[in-house]
């Protein structure tokens, strides 16, 4: 689904464009005025927008209208292995230059830089420092490279082959084999089910070079091209840049047609009903795709369509997220909308739902029998009042914040407006026009949106599950019988939403003290009963505050006994609701409302994190206040809790990765007398006991004097303090002070090797583990992170670029200094089994080089430069603030250390994390390989 039709998910984009008094539905949607756009000769299009947020930064992205529908049958996966190319080797940046550059001035490979190849379109993304001149000209070198002077020799191109076989192996498994069968089904007579862009392994191994060669001439030419440029920088300067590096290509003499492929019509019902050993979860899906294509979004009038498309969507999914919070849930979630199918050229209207392994025909009737309430009844004007006022209050956040986003959240739209079409126009007319248009709609337009949908032509039903013995897999006949829906079913009543979300208005405390800490704008108060507040002002977002309260204890402080008997229970105290409310009334309540709270409990402490605009911040509070004192005890509501986790974990270990974790995990913490596995079983939720979870979470939140409560944002001083006094001040209290308890029981020590054999794909994973005690260190937490990201760069030159044995690879180092003093570094990648053994020791040879000789200096510098650009990005976001209180709250730290965090960077020498490195990486390791069972192919 594209970026304009996610209206509410926030990729919405801002302008100043002036909005008329009165809505003229024939006008048509304005261009976004403050984005500079054009078209060269050539017939390349540009797009450019200024915008400072994050400073000294820009976002380029290079867009081909091409993917893999347009590979002839020699090229199936040619596509996507053109992507990798582009990585590989260019005209101004030979070999593996291009990578080690953009490294060397702080992007990183995976992280920051990227690109994606789909059925119709190829997209490479490039942030970079826009800040320095230099920079600035190599990132459009660099697109330029990309468009049209990679180097495709034969010695790269076979060296590439391995690193996307390996990439074509990742996606093996239970849902590729399904998707095999289903997709002719889904995608009926149509092109794409014949293009996948990971394409066949049979013709990525033996390919010519002259195919890969071809699919670049013909379609990376300028017509079918792209350029979108957003940052902080200056828009004549860059559309200077654009012309200059890319009007002097032309399109080819005698160009191909860059055909649209449709997806054909059919008058049958089309069912597929697939298993496999291992599948995870079981997923029915119904279908009616439309028979048009899709219409282009012009005029205002197709706007309001748009909304009362959103409305539509917004309404029926309520009603499904009742069934799901309901005593008996028909299944783990369900959803309908109407939207995009594989192809962009044809739309569905789609229900999908997560059942029980052996209840699909139930849950496929549940959706069959709620669509058509909606068709038959429609909806009432109080759902309608909830949606308009929901839909309303996501686009207002947005437009309250409209000079305080994030470039990357601009380049979408606009790379939907060159693929297909979609206005454009800011959120700036969106927001006007949406308070225009969304009082006009009534229910009758709404009640009318889906009546064409339901219909027995273009309908496809997808049942996709596990296969085991014992399980019966529906027929088709039972799959046709489960659509057809009851004549006498009634018309939805909606239930009277609550007044509020306490039971009583709870009697304000007072501010003890207040301290301010000038270094970081923060002011904390003391309240009467012992709790701390503290509070950051930033201007990093116009309706956004963060927040999370925090107190040391935790599980830890439970019995062995005890702990196994909540473990798995505590994640169904919040569905009971609180204050006597249901979750459904809870959340109708909330409807239109922007704030959220969810508590939890650690091993070492205990809280609640949630964020609010600042017009909704007392419902915040209030949420919090009532987790504390007002948490409702709901047998039922857990019984359906368990019953959906069921549905969701039953054959998660069928999966071979997660099997694998399972077993790992199992394997070092034998010692562990509180280990009780990852997941639930039948077992485990036979011994679960819900009341005892319910006791000791009114326990660990009985004292609000043991809390340090956090809020970083956009906050009033002033409101901020009522708001405290009034709801946390007021929560009870004891005198005693808690801490975290380390009980002793670690992973096992020593080195150990252990296989395990899992799965019918020739697919392995390594991991390798170092851990231990260890004192902690600010500075050698730093060190050793330091460790993983360089050792990173050097697996990835030589496991994949050198080897082409692996896709991904990565090296992770940490220090924890709660519950007990420790550090922890991993080395991961998947691969085939064959190389496993070879790849593990050339991933030890890397990390031992490390240990001998230390990182290359040049390493070092990229590992800075990386860690400052996100510096400078994060520290200007909320969250990165709030995380700052809360690990300085955990480690018994400064707050304020962060401040001089780009002085301990660059103060990092190599020597000491060579010392790091020698210090706890010569110790014990565990290797960890998964590995196909005996007899798989």
């Amino acid at each position: 689904m594209n970026n304009f039709k996610t209206i509410t998910l926030g990729f919405l984009l801002f302008s100043g464009f002036a909005f008329a008094q009165e809505v003229d539905l024939s006008q048509d949607i304005p261009f976004d005025a403050s984005v500079k756009t054009g078209k060269l000769k050539n017939g390349l299009t540009y797009y450019i927008k200024k915008n400072a947020k994050p400073e000294k930064k820009v976002d380029l992205r290079l867009v081909v209208n091409a993917g893999s529908i347009l590979e002839d049958d020699d090229q199936q996966g040619l596509a996507h292995f053109m992507e990798h190319m582009c990585f590989n080797g260019t005209k101004n940046f030979p070999k593996n230059q291009l990578i080690d550059y953009l490294q060397s001035i702080g992007v990183k490979f995976g992280q920051h830089l990227n690109a994606y190849t789909s059925f119709d379109e190829t997209v490479y993304f490039l942030p970079i420092p826009s800040d320095n001149p230099e920079k600035l000209e190599k990132g459009f070198q660099i697109l330029e490279d990309w468009a049209f002077n990679a180097v495709l020799t034969p010695e790269e191109i076979d060296k590439e082959r391995g690193v996307v076989l390996e990439e074509y192996r990742l996606g093996l498994g239970a849902q590729k084999r399904m998707m095999g069968r289903f997709l002719p089904k889904v995608m009926h007579n149509s092109h794409y089910a014949n293009r996948l862009p990971i394409g066949q392994k049979e013709i990525l191994e033996k390919f010519k070079h002259e195919a890969l060669i071809r699919f670049y001439k013909d379609w990376y030419r300028p017509n079918l091209m792209s350029v979108i440029v957003v940052g902080d920088i200056d828009v004549e300067e860059m559309e200077k840049k654009i012309i200059n590096h890319f009007s002097g290509y032309s399109n080819p003499t005698n160009e191909r047609e860059r055909k649209i492929y449709e997806v054909p019509n059919h008058k049958e019902t089309f069912v597929a009903i697939e298993s496999d050993k291992e599948a995870t979860s079981t997923q029915v899906q119904l279908m009616y795709k439309d028979l048009d294509t899709p219409k282009v979004m012009k005029k205002v009038a197709d706007f309001k369509e748009y909304l009362i498309d959103n409305l539509f969507t917004s309404m029926i999914n309520a009603r499904f997220e009742e069934l799901t919070n309901s005593a008996t849930p028909p299944f783990t979630y369900g959803y309908s909308y109407h939207g995009s199918t594989w192809s962009r050229y044809k739309e569905a209207f789609q229900s999908v739902a997560m059942t029980q392994e052996d209840k699909q025909l139930q849950g496929l009737k549940v959706l069959a029998t709620e669509n058509e309430r909606a068709r038959k009844f429609g909806f009432t004007s109080s759902e309608l009042d909830r949606a308009k006022t929901e839909f309303l209050a996501n686009v207002e956040k947005m437009y309250n914040d409209r000079n305080k986003t994030n470039s990357d959240r601009f380049v979408g739209e606009y790379q939907s407006h060159f693929l297909e079409n979609e206005p454009a126009p800011g959120i700036e007319w969106t927001y006007q026009t949406v308070k225009k248009v969304l009082p006009t709609i009534t229910l009758e337009e709404v009640n009318a949106f889906m009546k064409d949908f339901i219909k027995e032509e273009n309908r496809v039903i997808l049942l996709t599950g596990p296969e085991k013995e014992g399980l019966k897999k529906p027929t088709e006949a039972e799959v046709l019988e489960a659509i057809k829906v009851d004549a006498n079913i009634k018309a939805y009543e909606d239930k009277v939403v609550a007044k509020g979300l306490l039971k009583t208005i709870p009697t304000p405390g007072k501010v003890a003290k207040k301290e301010r800490n000038e270094k970081l704008g923060a002011t904390t108060l003391i309240l009467s009963n012992g709790a701390k507040v503290t509070f950051k002002k930033t201007d990093f977002k116009n309706d956004e505050i963060v927040f999370e309260a925090l107190s040391f204890g935790g599980s830890n402080l439970y019995s062995d006994a005890d702990f196994k008997k909540v473990q798995f229970a505590n994640g169904a105290l919040t569905e009971a609701g609180f204050s006597g409310l249901k979750l459904n009334d809870i959340n109708k309540f909330m409807t239109g409302k922007m704030a959220s709270v969810n508590p939890y409990i650690s091993n070492a402490s205990e809280g609640l994190r949630g964020s609010a605009t600042p017009k909704d911040l007392e419902y915040l509070f209030q949420m919090t206040h009532a987790y504390f004192t007002a948490l409702n005890f709901d047998q039922e509501s857990f019984e359906a809790f368990k019953q959906k986790q069921t549905s969701f974990y039953k054959n998660l270990t069928s999966q071979p990765a997660f099997y694998f974790q399972q077993e790992l995990q199992s394997f070092l913490a034998k010692e562990n007398p509180r280990f009780n596995g990852i997941i639930p079983t039948e077992k485990t939720w036979s011994e679960t006991d819900y009341k005892l979870a319910y006791d000791k979470f009114k326990e660990r939140f009985a004292n609000a004097g043991d809390f340090e409560f956090f809020f970083v944002g956009n906050v009033d001083e002033k409101v901020m303090e009522e708001l405290a006094v009034k709801y946390i001040a007021s929560l009870p209290s004891q005198s005693k002070k808690e801490t975290f308890k380390d009980l002793g029981y670690r992973s096992i020590k020593g080195s150990h090797k252990k296989v395990v054999n899992k799965g019918k794909d020739p697919k392995s994973t390594v991991n390798i583990l170092f851990y231990g005690d260890a004192t902690y260190s600010p500075k050698e937490a730093l060190a050793l992170q330091a460790a993983g990201e360089v050792l990173t760069i050097k697996l990835i030159e030589q496991l994949r670029e050198n080897e082409s044995g692996v896709y991904g690879v990565g090296a992770r180092g940490s220090m924890n200094k709660v519950p007990y003093g420790s550090y922890n570094f991993s080395i991961s990648f998947p691969c085939g089994p064959e190389n496993a053994e070879k790849l593990t020791a050339s991933a030890l040879a890397e990390l031992q080089k490390l240990i001998d000789n230390g990182p290359e200096e040049k390493d070092l510098v990229k590992f800075k430069e990386g860690e400052i650009l996100d510096f400078k990005k994060e520290s200007k976001e909320n969250k990165f603030w709030l995380s700052n209180f809360t690990r300085a709250y955990m480690n018994n730290a400064k707050a304020e250390e962060v401040l001089a965090f780009e002085a301990k960077v660059n103060a990092l020498t190599a020597k000491e994390i060579q010392e790091v490195a020698k210090k706890y990486l010569t110790k014990d390791k565990i290797i960890a390989m998964l590995m196909p069972e005996e007899g798989s192919k």
